[in-house]
């Protein structure tokens, strides 16, 4: 499922959180890697803090530098520089892959704190997911050494739309390559945690909407036990849990409590910065968790 692998790196540490989940994927799974640098038109002389890479030999140089741990690894590995400035990053990316390195996962760094951090997300991994087919792998940024990393157990949520269905392939394909174990997770809201127009309908009708909410608890269960067994029958080890409340808080809550180390996430592909925030539990999730998050495509 993940046979080629795309890496874009700005030259800070902050970027560089993508490389031990990009490495050891590449060598568990047997997959090669391609590490991109985008020269930036008019960038800044600094980016979180380090260097800005603006000249091609300087960003050829530190690519390579990067490649050398993926070949001591025994991982296939290239680089690419693109060496004429753009003014839109995420666009550049997409250009290259869907047009030279076609990869079944871009892994990233969903960068900084705050407005930065944000900005990112909201403006290039956003972008890059609404605009090509492949899975994103967010990572989580650290002030200190990047951690190698483990799959042990890994955090599916899933909710009654079947389209949310299409991450459990991924989750077979990870969990058996790294004989990790599942959670499956439903989030059903409780009245205060509804939104939009059910929102509405729970203030008007609170007894009503708190009889179907304790139906679809109900059926949640009944869900997520079909799945288990789907899971089992892969020869996956793994567990279901149903709670109560706002998806993306429970989703992090639940990563924590379980020590998840990856989450995946179907998550809809938006062409508008307003559309993709207001309607997707992901981008949520991903500024409140410190867990790298994949976020596949619908």
């Amino acid at each position: 499922m993940f046979r080629n692998l795309l890496v874009p790196l700005d030259g800070s540490r902050l970027a560089e959180a993508a490389l031990p989940p990009a490495l050891s994927l590449a060598q568990t799974l047997g997959a090669p890697v391609t590490l991109l640098h985008i020269l930036e038109k008019d960038a800044p002389t600094t980016v979180h803090q380090d260097q800005h890479l603006s000249r091609a030999e300087d960003a050829v140089a530190y690519l390579n530098q990067i490649a050398q741990r993926f070949t001591a690894a025994g991982v296939v590995v290239q680089v690419h520089v693109h060496t004429r400035p753009v003014t839109d990053v995420a666009e550049s990316i997409v250009h290259h892959a869907t047009r030279e390195f076609n990869p079944d996962l871009i892994v990233m760094c969903a960068h900084g704190q705050g407005g930065v951090r944000d900005f990112l997300i909201g403006n290039i991994a956003q972008q890059v997911l609404a605009r090509q087919q492949a899975p994103i792998l967010l990572c989580q940024p650290r002030t200190e050494d990047h951690p190698p990393f483990t799959l042990r157990r890994l955090l599916l949520p899933l909710d009654d739309e079947s389209q949310h269905d299409l991450s459990l392939g991924y989750a077979v394909h990870l969990a058996r390559a790294y004989d990790a174990e599942a959670c499956l997770l439903t989030v059903v809201p409780t009245l205060a945690t509804l939104r939009g127009e059910r929102a509405a309908a729970g203030s008007l009708l609170p007894l009503t909407a708190a009889a179907y909410l304790d139906w679809q608890e109900e059926e949640a269960w009944t869900h997520l036990e079909e799945h288990l067994r789907e899971l089992q029958q892969a020869g996956v080890r793994a567990y279901r849990h149903v709670v109560r409340g706002d998806p993306a808080e429970q989703i992090v809550a639940v990563a924590e409590a379980e020590e998840v180390d990856l989450i995946i996430l179907a998550t809809h592909r938006k062409a508008g910065m307003a559309a993709f925030w207001a309607h997707s539990v992901a981008p949520q999730v991903v500024r409140r968790t410190r867990r790298p998050v994949l976020l596949i495509p619908l």
